[in-house]
């Protein structure tokens, strides 16, 4: 057993190195896609196919080192673990992006694109307030505050994904198998 629980740990930090890999070159795309609407589009895309990169993983994981079968609970921790360990790899990058790399163009951007949508025809009766109010609150943010949300927000997300790779990835054992037929 003991085999298995390093098997397990060591799996899930490979496919969550990948995985986290995958979102960062994912969010480069983010900066970019405020200006260019097509990068927006393969950002969502790539965001998307998270769920699917996940169950990759977990089924190659359970096809090649569990030998064809595992429990939910197995698969789940497993699926958990990848997303931690790529939140974790991710969150580093996030972190030097807004300490070293944004300078503040992220906001500057979502401010001039709100001047622009103010000054159009039929836009005086939205929410104006509420947006100025979130568009000040994002100005205090520190880099550590944005990435420290961002980190969450995918272990949440991760947590969620998780639960439901794990339901489909359950196989019983080729041995268990035979023994009911």
């Amino acid at each position: 057993m003991q085999k298995k629980k390093g098997d397990i740990q060591q799996y899930a930090m490979m496919f969550g190195t990948f995985m986290g890999v995958f979102w960062i070159g994912k969010f480069a795309l983010l900066p970019l896609g405020l200006t260019r609407p097509y990068l927006s589009f393969l950002f969502m895309c790539l965001t998307l196919c998270v769920p699917f990169v996940g169950y990759h993983y977990a089924r190659l994981y359970r096809n090649k080192v569990c030998g064809g079968g595992i429990t939910w609970g197995h698969a789940w921790i497993f699926t958990l673990l990848v997303y931690v360990y790529a939140a974790l790899l991710t969150a580093v990058a996030h972190y030097v992006y807004f300490r070293y790399i944004d300078q503040g163009y992220m906001l500057q951007t979502c401010r001039d694109m709100w001047e622009h949508l103010q000054h159009t025809p039929g836009m005086e009766a939205t929410g104006l307030g509420q947006i100025e109010e979130a568009l000040d609150a994002m100005e205090r943010l520190t880099p550590v505050d944005i990435m420290l949300n961002m980190f969450w927000t995918n272990i949440y997300s991760g947590f969620i994904l998780s639960l439901l790779t794990a339901l489909f990835v359950v196989k019983k054992p080729v041995s268990e198998q035979n023994h009911i037929n």
